[in-house]
């Protein structure tokens, strides 16, 4: 019975080593895991963060999170980040280059050009997703009273996640391809309101 006694408390002993040393090794495992996720990983992290739609979302040639096709460097920033200057003196703003969100309709990141109209209006409503409805005055001639009278104008236009825009600010808008049923203009540029850059400039 003693011995018997004796070898149910080694058992348990051995028992409870190996639970402690189990318990190590996760904590262990967990540490290295958050390391790598630190400094190995970022990029997968960031991008991760963007994936909100029931598609992946991810910018044309460039390849994150993906072993690369081909030798030829991708292009953007280090090859992780696509972006292009749409000309006509605008500029690419920073949270184009080194920002994450993936917008194919971006003008500076996406599939998208501008060309044809540049035009400025006054920004309306902003309860749309990426859209934005901007609001265009401008005089109407009458002939027969040799007088102008006031009209107005409502166009809808794409508003890439890099810029940040209210209603009551004024932007300037371009032109490009039809991206849905009623958008064919691009947000270039945000002018807040209140600012001294608005008063000179008009597009339209």
């Amino acid at each position: 019975a003693g011995n018997a006694h004796h070898g149910a408390r080694i058992a348990r002993r051995r028992r409870e080593r190996r639970r402690s040393g189990g318990g190590a090794m996760r904590t262990c495992s967990a540490a290295i895991l958050l390391y790598l996720s630190r400094f190995e990983h970022v990029e997968q992290v960031k991008m991760a963060a963007e994936q909100t739609e029931k598609a992946y979302q991810k910018q044309v040639g460039v390849n994150v999170g993906f072993a690369a096709s081909t030798k030829k460097k991708a292009p953007g920033k280090a090859g992780t980040r696509y972006y292009k200057n749409v000309g006509l003196g605008f500029k690419t703003p920073r949270e184009a280059i080194e920002g994450t969100y993936i917008d194919k309709k971006c003008p500076f990141t996406g599939n998208v050009s501008i060309r044809g109209r540049i035009l400025s209006g006054v920004v309306k409503s902003t309860k749309m997703k990426r859209t934005i409805i901007i609001r265009m005055d401008y005089l109407h001639y009458i002939k027969k009273y040799q007088r102008y009278e006031k009209r107005h104008t409502n166009l809808a236009a794409h508003i890439s996640p890099c810029f940040r825009c209210k209603e009551g600010d004024t932007v300037v808008v371009g032109q490009c391809r039809p991206l849905s049923k009623t958008v064919r203009f691009n947000v270039l540029k945000v002018i807040a309101a209140g600012s001294k850059a608005g008063k000179s400039f008009a597009a339209n």
